[in-house]
């Protein structure tokens, strides 16, 4: 799994001019799905996500996490995470995960963090979606479930 993780201060998702997930404080995580991924992938990027010390403590410190500020999550499907750009200028998106799994490990990730009590909201997998974010820091961070970066 890949995932682009941004602190914002805001962020909602639209689809067909509604909108669908909205958040204040906290994270929006765009995540894609790898073929070879599965609920192990999944568990990892939970825990590490959820974990990240990337907001200010009282020292303006990065030292707590989306638990300890009690933030909220808005998790947005993106298999374009997969594109593969090294041969060519179009994308090949053939390590991407097909829907199905897609949806299944996204669904899981969802229901992962909703578990962990943290306020989560989502895009509509699949769909046409417009992001609107505040980007608070500026703070974006990258995760491969593999550890490839």
């Amino acid at each position: 799994m890949r995932a682009v993780i941004q602190r914002v201060s805001n962020a909602s998702v639209t689809v067909d001019e509604n909108i669908v997930g909205k958040i204040g404080k906290g994270l929006l995580v765009f995540l894609g799905v790898g073929e070879d991924d599965n609920e192990k992938d999944v568990e990892y990027m939970v825990n590490k996500i959820v974990g990240l010390r990337i907001f200010q403590d009282e020292n303006d410190k990065m030292n707590l996490s989306l638990i300890d500020v009690k933030g909220e999550l808005l998790v947005i499907s993106q298999f374009t995470l997969y594109g593969d750009v090294r041969k060519g200028k179009r994308p090949s998106f053939s390590t991407s995960a097909n829907p199905d799994v897609g949806r299944e490990l996204y669904e899981k990730f969802v229901e992962m963090t909703r578990t962990l009590g943290i306020e989560t909201q989502t895009g509509e997998f699949g769909s046409n979606m417009d992001v609107n974010l505040l980007n608070q820091g500026p703070v974006t961070i990258l995760i491969d479930s593999k550890k490839t970066f």
